[in-house]
């Protein structure tokens, strides 16, 4: 597919189909995250690939016990939906791995202080990673999903699949076949911001 395909068709979709992802679209996915640029290539990431029934169903009980009753909103037809995922990609964050890194002398920081850094660039370089998945997923014909674990439900999960107290959650990244139907995203509700209004050229 054209990159440019790519980007204009990539969403997030919240519903799948029942038919299974195959292993070697699933090892692209992973290969291509760690293609993602990381300060002072760091690579303080590290991905937790969930792709038996059986994982998948230890995430969810982890992650969103009684969301769906619990939640202001009605959580249930995204729950739904995003549970039909055959490929669940956690996607993980070792700040420890950044501050080690600009204290080794081609940096030349002599200490570990967090203040050092403008933005958690630990999350950042994930972010980028993720967004890989996604696009490596429309590439393959596929579709899928970023989401956020619940801070309430990170030590569940933490403890259900054994995650390092080294690494942060940064996000999730379910894949699957899209099927028709699942929770209706933010884009059916609100415009996408024209160019004029963002991209502001010679300063603001």
């Amino acid at each position: 597919m054209e990159f440019q395909d790519v980007v204009r068709t990539r969403r997030m979709h919240r519903r799948f189909t029942g038919e299974p992802v195959s292993a070697d679209a699933v090892d692209r996915i992973t290969r291509n995250a760690v293609r993602a640029p990381s300060a002072g290539f760091s690579q303080g990431w590290a991905f937790v690939v969930l792709d038996t029934a059986q994982d998948r169903d230890r995430f969810w009980a982890a992650s969103t016990p009684g969301t769906a009753e619990r939640s202001a909103r009605d959580m249930s037809a995204w729950l739904a939906g995003m549970r039909t995922a055959p490929v669940i990609v956690l996607a993980l964050a070792s700040k420890g791995a950044y501050l080690r890194r600009y204290a080794e002398q081609d940096k030349g920081w002599e200490d570990l202080d967090e203040a050092r850094w403008p933005v958690p660039f630990w999350h950042v370089d994930v972010g980028m990673a993720s967004l890989l998945m996604l696009q490596t997923a429309v590439d393959e014909g596929l579709g899928a999903c970023f989401f956020g674990v619940p801070p309430e439900h990170v030590p569940a999960v933490r403890a259900e699949l054994g995650i390092p107290d080294e690494y942060e959650i940064t996000g999730v990244v379910a894949v699957g076949h899209p099927a028709d139907g699942g929770a209706k995203g933010s884009p059916t509700r609100r415009r996408r911001k024209p160019l004029d209004e963002v991209v502001h050229r010679g300063g603001w």
